[in-house]
């Protein structure tokens, strides 16, 4: 018989983090256990029909429920403060099985044009064909946000920060104002984990994670989660047992290790980030920074709210265009060139062509995605390094 940990009111989230939602197996295993397994056997046939007819409490097939994916979304929910949450494959999954479980042909959708480039084809290429149609806002342009509901307006999404401009929203606000339209708020949380932030204390009704960044934190395994009431994410589950977007035991394996460290990592990341932010701003190269834990980002004060720190990702601006910010990225030694983020080690991109190269040219402009702008996630290397290794880049232009 499986022995489960209980999740007590009183924990606090770094207790949470390690303990939430373990179950031990017979063997009474101090590290949980991976369950590799695809389906589960039954001591009887009458068993089996009860487990299937939901009578009994039972595993079937890991495409509908597995104890390793089980604990990673008791984990999760109960990081995020949330009633049940709903594990995937990818973070574009989750969003997709949330769309697709509460959205119908007729409905409307209000996004931030702020949002990762693959979320908004989502919303205006396939979303669209059902049915569903998609109006893009300015992301922290409240009333057009409410110029833009509907009487069919059923769902606000948002990512807060952006990416990659680090903008901040008042999910507070943005909650008040979707439920007066009745409408759902759904927030993307990855850039600041529920370590820094947690949207559904605040009255989102929804949050998803690409949980193959920060939760995962070293660029091994994909992954994605959604967490909210039981209500709306029971809907997902049932979306997921018949799509099959389900997240393996052995990436949710990963992740329910890796959130056992999620503090300590976003400590660090957020200390480290804070410190190139405030060099990179002093730069001869550099015309601008986007970090909210500057206070000349126009987020400041909103993000000292709401969130507990300001985060691992950075943007910046340096002078001249594609070439100049090509030939910064080019030189760098130690930072690796990719468009993953939230990895132990810190990595570069150039968003106009790269994650927002889906965009039209029109949308980037509205989003701010210039030709200039490089992106950094900062990692865990020492932060002394990771400056000599930009000075390395940023020399050239000077």
């Amino acid at each position: 018989m499986n022995n489960k940990e209980h999740n007590p009111e009183d924990w606090e989230f770094e207790t949470l983090a390690v303990r939430a939602g373990s179950i031990r197996s017979g063997e009474r295993e101090h590290s949980e256990a991976i369950y590799l397994t695809s389906s589960f056997v039954y001591e009887s046939a009458q068993q089996a029909q009860a487990v299937f007819a939901g009578d009994e409490e039972g595993n079937v097939y890991s495409r509908y429920t597995n104890p390793s994916v089980k604990m990673f979304e008791e984990r999760m929910a109960a990081l995020e403060g949330g009633e049940l949450a709903c594990a995937s494959s990818s973070g574009m999954a989750a969003i997709l099985g949330m769309c697709m479980a509460l959205l119908k042909a007729g409905d409307h959708v209000v996004c931030s044009r702020s949002v990762f480039g693959t979320t908004v084809t989502v919303f205006n290429k396939y979303l669209a064909r059902f049915g569903v149609e998609t109006t893009f806002v300015d992301f922290t342009d409240y009333d057009q946000w409410q110029q833009a509901c509907r009487p069919e307006t059923k769902l606000f999404f948002l990512e807060t920060p952006s990416n990659p401009l680090g903008e901040v929203v008042d999910i507070e606000k943005m909650a008040s104002l979707a439920h007066d339209n009745g409408a759902w708020l759904m927030v993307d949380n990855c850039f600041c984990t529920p370590a820094l932030q947690q949207p559904l204390k605040l009255g989102a009704d929804i949050v998803v994670h690409s949980t193959t960044k920060f939760i995962d934190g070293q660029g091994r395994c994909m992954g994605g989660v959604a967490v909210g009431s039981k209500e709306l994410i029971s809907e997902m589950h049932l979306w997921q047992r018949a799509a099959g977007a389900s997240m393996s035991p052995f990436n949710a394996w990963n992740f329910f290790k890796s959130l056992e460290t999620l503090s300590l990592r976003m400590d660090a990341h957020c200390r480290n980030a804070m410190e190139l932010a405030q060099w990179l701003e002093q730069h001869s190269a550099v015309e601008k920074v986007y970090y909210s834990g500057l206070p000349s980002h126009n987020g400041h004060e909103l993000a000292k709210k709401q969130q507990k720190a300001f985060g691992g990702v950075l943007a910046f601006t340096v002078k001249g265009g594609r070439q100049e910010a090509w030939s910064v990225i080019d030189r760098l030694q130690i930072i690796s060139r990719t468009a993953n983020l939230g990895d132990t080690r810190s990595t570069v991109t150039h968003p106009a062509t790269t994650t927002h190269s889906r965009l039209s040219d029109e949308d980037k402009q509205r989003a701010g995605i210039t030709e200039n702008l490089v992106r950094i996630s900062v990692g865990l290397e020492s932060v002394n390094d990771l400056k000599k290794d930009l000075e390395s880049g940023l020399s050239s232009l000077t």
